[in-house]
């Protein structure tokens, strides 16, 4: 008999953003570094659209780790901050596993540089206490595709689900009726194809006892002609 369907529910939830620090970054070549930052910021989006208590961690950022990639800690100027002395391992941290439990959430998405430590370290730790993984794999990012699949070998058979950031987003809404100006807004702020379907479809809406005005996400509009 088959492993059960476990959904992502928005309401039982937490983002954990493991080390996407300037120094680190620079390491990653599995994604192109246009495309993999527009993930990370597409996660960060998705997080506060549907209000997911967020935890930003970063390890040795006075080393050659760098500090925290600024947009992050942009989005989420209140959301718990633990600057990791050396812990290679966020779970290691007391501080860091103390704001994961404060959050009240058994289910975690968790992204971070490399994949195979930062990445791969806490979600298997957090496996073993229990909680429910779900890793971001276009938000995490490391040397070449070798190093990723022996990562992602590994936390698959621990138990962590692995999926995209549009593959959460599509799956913690559930329905479009729930929103559909504010879901398209987030998929059309970081997908370019999807921002010309909406426009398209905005266009397309009959003006009369319409509002035809463009849906944002954060500074993104949809722009409708």
């Amino acid at each position: 008999m088959g492993n059960s369907y476990v959904r992502l529910d928005k309401n039982n939830v937490a983002v954990l953003l493991v080390d996407h620090q300037a120094g680190l970054l620079s390491l990653v070549r599995d994604i192109e570094p246009d495309k993999f930052k527009n993930n990370v910021l597409a996660l960060a989006d998705l997080a506060k659209y549907f209000k997911l208590p967020t935890i930003l961690t970063t390890s040795f950022e006075d080393g050659p780790n760098g500090p925290l990639v600024p947009e992050l800690k942009q989005t989420f100027p209140d959301a718990p901050y633990i600057a990791r002395p050396g812990q290679i391992n966020a779970w290691d941290n007391e501080d860091f596993v103390q704001a994961v439990k404060a959050t009240g959430k058994r289910q975690l998405i968790i992204a971070g540089v490399v994949t195979e430590v930062c990445v791969a370290f806490p979600a298997l730790s957090a496996i073993e206490d229990g909680y429910q993984v779900f890793v971001a794999t276009d938000a995490s990012g490391t040397f070449d595709e070798v190093t990723r699949q022996s990562a992602w070998n590994r936390v698959s058979a621990a138990g962590a689900q692995l999926m995209t950031w549009f593959g959460m987003a599509c799956e913690l809404h559930r329905d479009w009726r729930n929103d559909v100006e504010g879901l398209a807004a987030l998929f059309s702020s970081h997908i370019p194809d999807y921002r010309n379907l909406m426009t398209s479809f905005y266009a397309r809406m009959p003006a009369k006892g319409q509002d035809r005005r463009a849906p944002t996400v954060g500074s993104e509009t949809i722009h409708v002609n």
